[in-house]
């Protein structure tokens, strides 16, 4: 099976914990890096993670709030110290390129390499990556500022050949990608093979949906749905739901529920606000009303 792991750099909320750093995640489609936001200290977790600078060319980024952003500059400087070569592509909200334009003309002259930035609508549902391992689209949210989520869909890989049954029917070579595509193979005699017979199914495209910051919003359950893992904020417990209804953030509990209602497989809940020493009671919550729920934390790997 093709990678497609989910890393978490940062999961923490607003204010810095000697326990969570801010939020960042990295999702590694075969061998392919994208970056989900990017908070203060997110180069330094992104280290610890042992994963190659030199193959993450995209990042997107969520809203405009620091602890989704502050760590961008600090990153794109960094790359260019390592003499990096390859675009480095950036979507956000169009306010983030006038932000950081400033500050790259300041500090970041003479670089080798340029940061192009794709100006997204996120309120509006689109596809605004998309190659031949995976497409990405917007999921609009409600929070204090335009924010998406982001969904990661895998691009189905060919059928498995069988290797004996190319070799038995004699099948010439340049006729495998069309049989790993679906066709039968004719033989010389008229006689027909037929493509389930040479090959085995692939397996299933995977899915990732990330939504986070968000008040609870049950109307993307439809766009998420069944989807492989979800990752979606869990800021307070329910004892503090007034704070979240002001702050338009979720609960545990809201997660859960969303989880639920959407039929994903795994749910993974962050954004843990600073207040709670024990994360255990934000998964207490969610796991009574969806048991295949986990923690985020530093340095996680999920492997999907």
């Amino acid at each position: 099976m093709e990678k497609f792991d989910v890393h978490i750099l940062g999961c923490g909320s607003a204010l810095p914990t000697l326990r969570h750093s801010a939020t960042s995640q990295v999702v590694n489609i075969r061998e392919k890096l994208f970056m989900i936001d990017c908070g203060e200290g997110t180069q330094v977790q992104l280290r610890r993670s042992r994963l190659r600078f030199g193959r993450l060319n995209h990042i997107f980024i969520s809203h405009l709030h620091g602890d989704h952003c502050f760590g961008l500059m600090g990153l794109i400087s960094t790359f260019g110290m390592l003499e990096r070569t390859a675009d480095l592509h950036i979507y956000a909200h169009a306010e983030l390129e006038k932000l950081l334009a400033p500050q790259l003309n300041y500090f970041c002259k003479g670089m080798t390499y340029k940061v192009v930035f794709h100006a997204i609508d996120p309120g509006e549902q689109a596809v605004i990556y998309d190659d031949r391992s995976v497409s990405v689209e917007t999921i609009p949210l409600r929070h204090k500022l335009p924010t998406c989520g982001f969904l990661f869909r895998e691009k189905p890989v060919p059928n498995h050949i069988i290797r004996e049954m190319i070799d038995f029917y004699h099948i010439p070579l340049y006729l495998i990608n069309r049989i790993k595509n679906g066709e039968d193979y004719q033989m010389e005699d008229g006689t027909v093979i037929p493509n389930a017979r040479l090959t085995t199914p692939s397996d299933p495209p995977r899915t990732y949906a990330y939504c986070s910051d968000t008040c609870y919003l049950p109307r993307i359950t439809e766009q998420i749905k069944g989807v492989d893992l979800l990752f979606h904020e869990a800021t307070f417990t329910t004892s503090e739901l007034a704070r979240a209804k002001a702050t338009l953030h979720s609960t545990a509990e809201q997660a859960a529920l969303i989880a639920r209602e959407a039929g994903v497989k795994q749910l993974m809940i962050g954004h843990f606000s600073a207040r709670y020493e024990d994360d255990s009671l934000l998964l207490k919550e969610a796991s009574a009303i969806f048991p295949q729920t986990i923690l985020a934390q530093e340095n996680l790997k999920i492997e999907l």
